[in-house]
């Protein structure tokens, strides 16, 4: 029987090939998993800066109801001064009203800071939202890109697939059956080329008596050590 070695060459390089599409779609998942994933952090932002800005206002309006709350006290203070009778009275509604003064400045000086806070978070609400359009729109750009280099990935290996289906029925039964067998065994790497006298797969040396069966292509051989079967690898002309 004829040793189908040119189909059975082209047969591993259509496994390589497949091998490598199939490793090119397994990872397209992961990679829209990771744009995804871009895509939400950049939106996160934009969410962690609405938040301190709600916060903000509401530790304003905090702030300006504890205002609200102190003028009346200050409103009955100043009444009441018009009706004391002692100097200690007096005295004592200054100090209260004095107090109230300066707790009132230190809360609108807080107001006045948190309005400063406020311009800084929307500056950078704003800055964030231009910045999440450009990166989505970019990420969605890619995005798309990705899934259609899976569709054209998809297609390639239906196609090698079928080529694999076709070029193993002209192979012999016995050598095909043996090669898939290697094949699953090596890792995809069922036959070896002897170059300079040696594997390629393992570097093991050829015996010469090999060699000349080898160059003969009459019968299969096998690699003594790595157990591939190996084939001449001609030299172009």
């Amino acid at each position: 029987m004829d040793i189908e070695f040119e189909n059975l060459i082209n047969l591993q390089k259509l496994d390589k090939e497949i091998r490598h599409v199939s490793a090119l779609l397994e990872n397209i998942p992961l990679r829209i998993k990771e744009i995804d994933k871009k895509i939400e952090t950049s939106s996160q932002i934009i969410s962690e800066a609405k938040e301190k800005l709600a916060l903000n206002q509401k530790n304003r309006r905090g702030l300006e109801a504890q205002i609200k709350d102190l003028k009346p006290k200050i409103s009955r203070y100043k009444i009441q001064l018009n009706e004391v009778k002692t100097n200690r009275e007096y005295s004592s509604l200054l100090k209260e009203i004095e107090e109230i003064d300066q707790k009132t400045d230190s809360l609108e000086e807080e107001i006045i800071s948190e309005m400063l806070s406020a311009d800084d978070f929307e500056k950078e609400i704003k800055e964030a939202t231009q910045k999440h359009s450009q990166e989505e729109a970019k990420f969605l750009e890619e995005k798309k890109t990705i899934n259609q280099n899976n569709k054209d990935l998809e297609t390639r290996i239906k196609k090698l697939i079928q080529e694999k289906e076709k070029l193993l029925r002209q192979i012999p039964s016995p050598q095909s059956k043996l090669y898939l067998d290697i094949s699953k065994e090596k890792n995809g790497i069922a036959l070896s080329p002897v170059k300079d006298e040696f594997c390629s797969m393992c570097h093991m040396r050829i015996r010469p008596q090999v060699l000349n069966e080898l160059i003969g292509e009459k019968k299969l051989i096998f690699c003594e050590n790595c157990g591939r079967i190996l084939y001449w690898l001609k030299k172009p002309a």
